[in-house]
């Protein structure tokens, strides 16, 4: 057995136990949620356990607090399962009068929520995980904190020895932890076999509807090629529809996407809205991301050598590994990401915005000088439209590179952090 790695989410857990009688960890398959709620758990029952997989299910149609009975925090793996278990959890939460009494994991939204009535707020807190960053795998120095930028450092200092090679790598493995540590054959298998199980079988037991494996394909691909833009139903019912002999409606479309967001294949980013001196207009579409890049890879069964040849492509990706990455270490710091995009043009890849109102920007870019200087043209632009006298401006501007031997602090006062070097 692999020894565990720490993960981000970690002390998060923890804190949440300490709040709430139950903790929802949600998150794409073979993530970790699992090895993690078991760090802290004193009891387990995994409800898809083949040998007792159909007694369980029973279980909780007849008796389920039953099921719940054990030492606490109690693990209930795969809940969505046996959907009744949550108002049963809940229940129990409310007659123990206790916190930290279950941790339920799945990898997927249940298809029968008509068994559930309670949304299970007062009792229930959310963890959200995602496929392990950078630092999380140890491919990431840590010398750069995210929670530190926004105290406005003088000076920052980092080393990234990650060349591009190394990058095209990071992408086409992704961040699934059985894939870490693994010879580099093995380790890209990871993300294949993630992508054939999504087409396969885990998109269909999304919403109970069986789908057509090409199709499924074709989206998929099709969601690969528009990583980072605000593509809608009909650019990709067309794109698919390329290369699909039958007809194809926007509904259609609609339904597959969903059902890849509810077992957290994609994850949309939401646009921000802040208060501008002018009357520009924000696009307040979202923007497509997969949650981890290496699926988009899989998606369009590509590898290293191929992203080394199509550096656009490749550029593409890497923006979404940073997604992935400050996602994760912005949540561990009370933070959402968001984009901004306007109707002039104006864009910001990840606007990095806390809960008590400051935020930081930043741009992502594969490296180089002409695209660092544009990373900073769009930030300096944004900054200037920003009215500050209805907020607060920027705590931090920031160009996330991953072609960079250092991390610094320009005159500017705009930080160049290789994506090596970053941590929550």
């Amino acid at each position: 057995m692999k020894e565990y790695r720490p993960r981000i989410v970690d002390e998060m857990l923890k804190d949440k136990l300490e709040a709430k009688g139950a903790v929802l960890i949600e998150g794409p398959k073979w993530c970790g949620k699992t090895t993690t709620a078991l760090q802290v758990a004193a009891s387990v029952l995994r409800m898809d356990e083949p040998s007792r997989r159909a007694a369980n299910i029973q279980m909780s149609e007849i008796e389920p607090e039953r099921l719940l009975e054990g030492d606490t925090p109690r693990l209930i793996d795969e809940w969505q399962i046996a959907p009744k278990l949550w108002d049963a959890a809940r229940y129990e939460v409310d007659i123990r009068g206790e916190e930290g009494q279950f941790i339920l994991t799945g990898s997927a939204v249940p298809v029968d929520s008509e068994d559930i009535t309670h949304s299970g707020t007062g009792r229930f807190t959310w963890l959200m995980m995602r496929p392990m960053s950078l630092y999380e795998s140890g491919e990431s120095s840590g010398e750069v904190s995210l929670k530190d930028l926004f105290n406005e450092p003088d000076k920052i200092t980092g080393i990234s020895e990650h060349n591009i090679d190394d990058l095209t790598f990071l992408i086409c493995r992704g961040g699934w932890p059985h894939a870490i540590g693994m010879k580099k054959k093995a380790a890209l298998s990871q993300a294949e076999a993630y992508y054939d199980a999504v087409v396969k079988s885990d998109i269909n037991r999304a919403d109970g509807v069986n789908k057509h494996p090409e199709r499924v394909k074709r989206l998929m691909r099709s969601f690969a090629r528009n990583q980072g833009a605000q593509i809608g139903y009909t650019t990709l019912r067309d794109d698919i529809q390329a290369n699909d002999t039958g007809s194809l409606n926007e509904d259609t479309v609609a339904s597959y996407v969903n059902a890849l967001k509810k077992i957290f294949v994609i994850e949309d980013m939401p646009a921000w809205n802040p208060n501008l001196r002018s009357k520009t207009s924000i696009r307040s579409a979202d923007t497509r991301y997969y949650i981890d890049p290496s699926i988009a890879t899989a998606a369009l069964g590509i590898g290293p050598n191929d992203l080394v040849n199509d550096l656009n492509t490749m550029g593409l990706l890497f923006e979404t590994l940073c997604v992935r990455d400050l996602r994760v270490y912005a949540e561990s710091i009370g933070g959402d990401v968001l984009h901004y995009r306007d109707k002039s043009g104006l864009e910001c890849d990840t606007v990095i915005h806390l809960r008590n109102g400051s935020y930081g920007l930043a741009e992502i870019k594969l490296g180089g000088q002409k695209l660092i200087e544009e990373g900073v043209c769009n930030l300096k632009a944004l900054e200037k439209k920003i009215d500050t006298s209805k907020m607060p401006g920027p705590s931090f501007m920031m160009i996330v590179v991953g072609i960079g031997d250092f991390a610094y602090r320009r005159e500017d006062g705009i930080y160049i952090v290789p994506i090596g070097c970053l941590k929550h």
